[in-house]
């Protein structure tokens, strides 16, 4: 007896100091919240254009479609050959639309078709470097037959170096006001916890310009204007204020 006494004592103490184990709860301090400064910086930095982009087109009506092709050959061969007489490489034109379709007369009182003609329209994309011959090279492609020249895009060829300089720019920005608004407010710069940014990379400028013309025409010097491209560059700054 006295030995069973003793084992049903021994069972009730270990579940006595089991409870007290599971009721036992150990509290930490928890971490003060970091501090932290924002600030974003702006870099700008603007661009002379480089090259431009031209669609340059002839459009051709003639009774048959035949003639048409025929008569459309001929002027839009004379429009490439001035192209390149006036400094444009080959690889730097390139067509992007031919087509031929019917154009049929209607009778305004009845509404009868009438006669029908054949449109044929040649579209080629050319790539201009030398800017400065602009002016001629449009008045040049005029006189060879080209009747469709509808818009000119101006752009920078090549952006990195001028991306760099904004992003160090725009760097250099968010330090200057981070070092200004710890300073203003008495607390001490950290690290830098996180950085961001964001290129608004200028897409090329259209300037507008349409003319229809002929072989017959006198030379006219077409003023053009490049302008500026402004090339912006966003840095997002997260420091650790102490």
């Amino acid at each position: 007896m006295r030995i069973k006494f003793l084992l049903v004592s021994a069972v009730l103490f270990a579940a006595v100091a089991l409870s007290a184990c599971g009721a036992t709860t150990v509290v930490s301090n928890p971490m003060p919240p970091q501090r932290t400064l924002d600030v974003t910086g702006t870099g700008l930095v603007y661009l002379t254009p480089d090259v431009a982009y031209i669609n340059i087109g002839v459009h051709t009506e003639k009774p048959t479609a035949s003639d048409a092709v025929s008569a459309n050959n001929t002027q839009t061969q004379q429009v490439v050959n001035a192209l390149e007489n006036s400094g444009v490489d080959a690889k730097d034109i390139r067509t992007t639309n031919f087509s031929i379709y019917p154009n049929t007369q209607y009778d305004q009182q009845t509404g009868k078709p009438g006669s029908t003609t054949y449109v044929v329209e040649n579209t080629v994309y050319v790539t201009v470097h030398q800017l400065d011959k602009l002016g001629d090279l449009l008045d040049a492609t005029v006189q060879a037959g080209a009747n469709n020249v509808n818009s000119i895009q101006f752009d920078v060829a090549d952006k990195s170096t001028a991306i760099k300089q904004a992003r160090d720019q725009a760097v250099k920005d968010a330090q200057t006001q981070a070092q200004g608004l710890a300073s203003a407010s008495g607390v001490t710069l950290g690290n830098v916890q996180t950085i961001s940014f964001t290129n608004n990379i200028p897409q090329p400028v259209m300037n507008v310009f349409s003319k229809s013309g002929g072989l017959n025409e006198a030379p006219a010097a077409v003023p053009i204007s490049a302008g500026q491209l402004t090339l912006t560059v966003t840095v997002d700054m997260t420091y650790e204020i102490k």
